[in-house]
Parts: structure tokens; C-alpha cells; sequence
């Protein structure tokens, strides 16, 4: 018992430093990586849980694309985050109040448990011994939860079909490659041979 204590408190101390190191952090790449470092300590706490099927989908979906996603967007885009500093006052009050608001729902929850003498409420349906929780969970997702499934599903091609539409936007000064003239490109077109007689140079 002592060995799954002394790695809860250790996801746990690491995973609350990183997220706090998220919004403390002044450069956005070194913000991108202290959230990583706290998406990989939340699957260990996942993992000391027996959940080890949100530990994997933490580590493959969270790490693996979203927060490397994020590293690419902060470090191929020009964005000007002194601009973004500046209007940090502007939004502040709204900030504290959702803040606020966010922390009484969680004192809520903790009171509510703690009143109710933290005891679990009984599950509808009864937990497998058998089979193991992905599987467990694989049966319910794919059969009674089918349709919110999917829907989901179209949510995120929507959302993916959104974020190309608006990075393809033209804007002023950019150029931008014409795919249908490219593919109807012939040799003759593509290039032009020029005959260079020898000490002589070719003007461009």
C-alpha cells in the first residue's frame, strides 16, 4: 500500500506543478510542454485508478496529437504574443469571475461528498469481472451509445472541415499556389531549356 501512495502523491505534486507552470510560463512553447508533462502524470493517476484504458487515450489523443498540435501552431505562426500580453488587464475581472465561479462548483461537489459521508452511489448496471474495462467499455460505446457515438464523431469532421476552410482564407500579400494549373502543367510548360554557349552566363 505504501508503493501506489508514495506514486499517487507523485503523479499528483508533478501533474498540479505543470498545470500551474502552464499559465505561469511566459514562453507559449515551454506552456505547450509543462501541459504535456501534465497530461502524461494524469494517466498515471489514471493508471494507479485501473483506468487504463483513459490512460492510453490520454497519452495517444492528448499527448500525441493535441498538445503537439498546439507546439505546431505556437511555433509556425507569427503571433504576436506582446500584443496578446497587453489585453491580459482587459479580460482579467471576466477571468476571476468564471475563476470564482469554477471554485464553488468544485467546493460543492467536495461538500456534497463530504456530507453524503463519501460513499459511492450504487452503478445501474452491474460491473463485469470477467472482462476488462476497455472491453467493458467498447461493449457500451458501441451498442447503447452508438449514436451520441457518431455524432460525435461529426462534431470533431466539422470542426476539422472548419479550421482548414479558415486556414485556406486568402489574405493580402500572400501568395498562394493555383492546384489546378500545377496538375495541368506539361513538360513544355514546366520548363524551359536554354542553350548556354560555353564562358558565357545566362541572364535570368
Amino acid at each position: 500500500m505504501i508503493l501506489p501512495a508514495l506514486f499517487f502523491y507523485l503523479f499528483a505534486a508533478v501533474c498540479i506543478a505543470s498545470a500551474l507552470m502552464v499559465i505561469a510560463s511566459r514562453n507559449p512553447v515551454h506552456s505547450v510542454l509543462y501541459l504535456i508533462l501534465a497530461f502524461v502524470n494524469a494517466a498515471g493517476l489514471f493508471l494507479l485508478l485501473g483506468a487504463e484504458f483513459l490512460a492510453m487515450i490520454l497519452v495517444v489523443v492528448y499527448v500525441g496529437a493535441v498538445a503537439v498540435l498546439f507546439l505546431f501552431v505556437v511555433m509556425m505562426l507569427d503571433v504576436d504574443f506582446a500584443e496578446l500580453r497587453e489585453g491580459f488587464l482587459q479580460y482579467l475581472p471576466v477571468g476571476a469571475l468564471i475563476g470564482v465561479i469554477l471554485l464553488a462548483e468544485i467546493l460543492m461537489v467536495v461538500g456534497a461528498w463530504t456530507i453524503g459521508g463519501g460513499t459511492p452511489r450504487v452503478i445501474a448496471a452491474p460491473t463485469p469481472t470477467d472482462i476488462s474495462n476497455t472491453e467493458a467499455i467498447g461493449l457500451v460505446l458501441y451498442t447503447k451509445y452508438l449514436y451520441f457515438f457518431q455524432a460525435a464523431g461529426l462534431v470533431l469532421l466539422v470542426a476539422m472541415i472548419g479550421a482548414i476552410v479558415l486556414t485556406l482564407r486568402h489574405k493580402e500579400g500572400v501568395k498562394r499556389q493555383n492546384i489546378s494549373d500545377q496538375v495541368a502543367r506539361t513538360p513544355a510548360t514546366a520548363i524551359e531549356i536554354r542553350k548556354v554557349k560555353s564562358g558565357q552566363g545566362l541572364e535570368v
